[in-house]
Parts: structure tokens; sequence; C-alpha cells
């Protein structure tokens, strides 16, 4: 019902009280007016309520009949008036109502849109949508990203909330759902930092027993780098990458470590400015992944955050142990699709590298002949320097440091000698003379060559920084066990330490079947090459438990 229909019966009912009004009382028309006149209302009432109820209706009719909003991503104001947006991956350039500020809009935020394609709402950035990572920086306000898995890359905008904010390759940043504007940086996964190793005090005297492996090291790495003036003089290249080989257990991570903690020293003594190293430990297995193209991501990933954190001001060692793993040679192995493009990836991040005052690379490997070649050519690895079995100046130095005069010793012992430090050097010659006596007990291999003469190897052939230093680690939990037990007045004692030696030895006295045991050959430093026949010995005789033919 109309305006016009409401103030018609209002006026049909003020002129009926007029009339009432007029009439004396009593009067019979009087009664029929007043009849009328409720009848009048009661119609109006009726009327007012239709109305209402038309007018719900005509608003549920409009909910239920108009178009939805799309939802699109606001890139940039045209004018005052007029917005680029995006809207199911396609640009319009559209109107603003003016209830919206189109101040207050901000690249990468969502907007409201009606079937017209006019910006009705400011919903703010969306807290959800598709991850990616930053392969590229394009100027201030682009970047270039990379999809997973080999899909075509996209050049995003910055949102105005990454405007200042400081990115580079390898960020995850989050993307709105049309694909055009980059809207936040998320923090990098725990996961991807497993690689990160912290380096401990390790200064050279540390590391026993390879004199001439470290001798080697700092020739190679520290006087490129604290004597730069020389080597530009002499127009001398540094070099690019060193590889650490020999057997397991006899300190090639060790003296990776070493190299980080002396060299970054050093710097900083000589340079007197204040640099970290940067220590990554890669595990060569980890990086072998069954996805296609996973694999050399990561490759890709390791050397552009080691060039950042140079720029940072940190001195950054990539230390892959277990090289061959993941840079062997490219034969028909159960890896080999992987290793095709891997080490091909690896060569060509070892090409961009300058020199050594970028980052230092150090491969560490028990079995050097399974990598490529094309690794280990002049230009990417160019220096080889091998980790050898202690010898006996050698394991004497091991021993020194892992039984130092601070440790509890037996108060006989050292009433005896003296002093604690003159009962720890007492206990030191007395396991050299154990670990490298030819007695019958240490005896462990024999070997038969080609020519017919026969080798016997000795428990002093397999010896490493490893073996000595569980062999000083089970004697503690000996002495550790009798404090318990309460003699705490006892002390590490040569029982302790020998009961030690046969366990370890003893735990460790395994040889492969035939089929790998040229493998294991190489593993102990002995030229399998004229080999003919092997028998192990076992409970100090010369009882051929199996003979292994090779």
């Amino acid at each position: 019902m109309n305006t016009d229909s409401s103030e018609f019966h209002l006026g049909v009912v003020g002129q009926l009280d007029q009339l009432i009004a007029s009439l004396p009382p009593g009067e019979m028309l009087r009664r029929e007016l007043l009849d009328l006149r409720m009848e009048v209302a009661e119609q109006e009432e009726m009327i007012i309520e239709a109305r209402q109820a038309i007018e719900k209706m005509d608003q549920i009719i409009k909910k239920l009949s108009s178009p939805a909003n799309r939802i699109g991503t606001f890139l940039s104001a045209a004018n005052l008036e007029t917005a680029q947006i995006v809207v199911a991956g396609s640009d319009y350039f559209c109107n603003c109502d003016p209830r919206v500020e189109m101040r207050s809009l901000r690249r990468g935020t969502r907007v409201l849109v009606n079937e017209a394609y006019v910006i009705v709402g400011d919903l703010g950035y969306d807290r959800t949508g598709p991850v990616t990572k930053v392969s590229e920086l394009l100027g201030p306000d682009r970047l270039r990203v990379g999809t997973e898995h080999g899909v075509q890359s996209l050049v995003l905008h910055r949102s105005d909330a990454l405007m200042d904010a400081k990115l580079k390759a390898g960020d995850e940043v989050r993307v709105d759902s049309n694909f055009k504007v980059a809207v936040e940086v998320l923090a990098q996964p725990h996961s991807d930092e497993y690689f990160l190793d912290s380096v401990p005090e390790l200064p050279w005297e540390k590391v026993g027993g390879q004199q001439e492996a470290l001798h080697a090291i700092r020739d190679a790495i520290e006087l490129p780098l604290l004597r730069p003036d020389l080597f530009r003089r002499f127009d001398h290249q540094t070099p690019k990458g060193f590889l650490l080989h020999g057997p397991p257990g006899c300190g090639k991570t060790l003296i990776g470590k070493a190299t980080a903690y002396n060299l970054t020293h050093q710097l900083q003594k000589q340079t007197g400015q204040e640099m970290r190293e940067y220590f990554m430990h890669i595990k060569g297995p980890e990086i072998l992944n069954m996805w296609v193209g996973e694999s050399e991501r990561m490759v890709r990933e390791i050397f552009s955050t080691a060039r950042e954190k140079r720029k940072e001001g940190y001195l950054p060692f990539l230390f892959i142990d277990e090289a061959e793993s993941i840079l062997g040679t490219r034969r028909a192995t159960r890896h080999s699709s992987i290793l095709s493009t891997l080490v091909p990836m690896f060569c060509t991040e070892m090409d961009g590298i300058e020199s050594l005052n970028q980052v230092v690379i150090i491969l560490a490997s028990n079995r050097a002949d399974l990598i490529d070649p094309a690794v280990l050519r002049p230009g990417r690895i160019d220096r080889k320097i091998k980790v050898n079995r202690p010898n006996r100046e050698g394991a004497r130095e091991i021993f020194r440091i892992y039984l130092t005069p601070n440790l509890p010793y037996d108060p006989a012992l050292v009433r005896e000698k003296g002093t604690a430090a003159e009962a720890a050097d007492a206990l030191v010659e007395k396991m050299i003379d154990l670990s490298f006596s030819h007695r019958p007990e240490n005896r462990f291999l024999s070997i038969t060559l080609r020519s017919g003469k026969r080798e016997i190897l000795y428990r002093s052939d397999l010896i490493s920084g490893a073996i000595i230093s569980s062999i000083v680690e089970r004697a503690k939990g000996l002495a550790i066990k009798r404090a318990i037990a309460g003699n705490e007045d006892e002390g590490i004692s040569e029982s302790d330490l020998r009961l030690s030696f046969e366990a370890e030895y003893s735990e460790n006295d395994i040889f492969p079947p035939t089929d790998i045991t040229e493998d294991w050959l190489q593993l102990i430093d002995y030229d399998s090459e004229n080999v003919v026949k092997i028998s192990p010995i076992r409970a100090g005789t010369e009882k051929r438990m199996v003979s292994h033919v090779i």
C-alpha cells in the first residue's frame, strides 16, 4: 500500500471525528458514525500490517535474486575513482563505490566487487594462499618465483606490505589466489636447516695424529686467505675446493671443523673485523630425494645460502660428508638417474664459485675412487689430501688428547709416578705398546698374495682416532661404575684401558663376505690388486674360519 492510501484513510478518520464531534450526544447518526469509524480504523491497521509484510517479502526476493559479489585482488589506483584489479585471472579497470576510501586500499588486498564490477568493499589481506620460492629479485617491486618440480616460473608484484622487506633467492613467499602479488614472507621451515652444524673451539692442537694432513690443508687454505698480496703478486690461482679422503674414523670431519674455526679466527686477527664461521655440514645421503628435480633444487639452495651468508659477513664452509653417495660416478646403479643430473648440477654450481674468498668447499669420502672424475678435476676440487690412519706417534698424540691430566686416575699409579700428568703419560705408553705390538692376540687377518707370499694384518692396521676415543670412553665408564658401587676414590686404571681395548676390537672383529672383500681392503688402505686369498684370524689363533678368494 502506498503513502497516498494511508493519508487518505487518515483523512477519512479525521473527518469522521470532526463530524461526530459536531453532533449532539444521543443522536442516532452519531452512534452509526462511531461504528463506521471503528471499522475504518481496523481496516487501516490491516492495511499497515499488509504493507509491512509486502516490504519484507520484497527484501527477501531481492536478496535471493541478486547475483553474488566477486572477490578480486587490488593492484593499483588509476585515479581517485578508478582502480586496476584482477578477478579470476582477468584484469579490469573498474569504478569504486564512494563509500570505499580508495586511499585505504593496498596492493595485494582483497576487494569485494559487485555484478557491475564496482569495488564495494575492502576485505584486507588474505591469510591463506599458495606458497612458492623466490628465484630472482627483479628491481624494487617485482619478484621472479619458481614453482616446484619443473613448472614454469612466474613474475609477481610485491604487495605494499613487502616493499621494504629484505628478500633473497630461496625465500618462501605466500601468493594471492590470482598469482599476481606476493603478500607475505614465510619463515624458512626448520627442516631446511638440517645441514647446519655448530663449530666448537677446535685449535689445531686438538687434532692429533694428522700432522701431514693438517700441514697440507693449512698450506692450501690458510695461505691464500691470509696472504692474498703474495698470491696476487705471483698471479697464483687460489684453489676452489678440497677433498679429504681416507679410512673411516680418522678425523676428516674433525679436520673440516678445525679448519673452519682456525681460519675464521686467523682472519679476525689479521683484518680486525668481526667474522664468524658458517659451517654447513651436508650429509650426502640426505640430499638424495625420490622426487624429480628435488635433489638438484637442494644443491642450488645450499650454494645460494652459502653465497648469501658471505654477503652477510660470514665465512661459509661447505663440508660434504660421504661425498661419494651424491657425487659418485654416473654408472648403472639404482641412483644412476639421480646422479646423472645431480653431478652436473654440482659442477655447474662449483664453476660459479670464484675462489676461497666466497665459499670454502671441502669434500670428505672413505672411497674417493667412487667420486665422479668431473668433480675431482683441477679447477673444481683442486687439492686431494689423504687422511691416513695414525702411526705410533700419531696414536700417542691422540691418546694424550683424551687422557688429560685433570682426569681421576688410579691412586696407586699416581703415587708411583708422582703426579696425575705422569700417570697419564704412563697409561698412554702402555696403550701404545698394547696397540702396536705384533703379539698373536693382535692378529686379525691373513692375506695370501699372487706371488705366494703370506702377510699378517694386525690391529694397529685398523687403529683410528675414533677407536682410540671409544677405548678411553669405555675405560671411563668402568671407572664410573666402580665409583657408583662405592669406590669413589678410584680412577682410571691400566686394567680399565686393557679391558676396553679388548672389548673394542672384539666387537669390531667382523669381516665382510666375499663380494665386498675388495672394498674392505681399500678401506684399511691395503692394495687389493695382488690379493688372491684372505683368512680371518679369530681368538688369537691362525685358524681360518672362512677362505675368501678374490
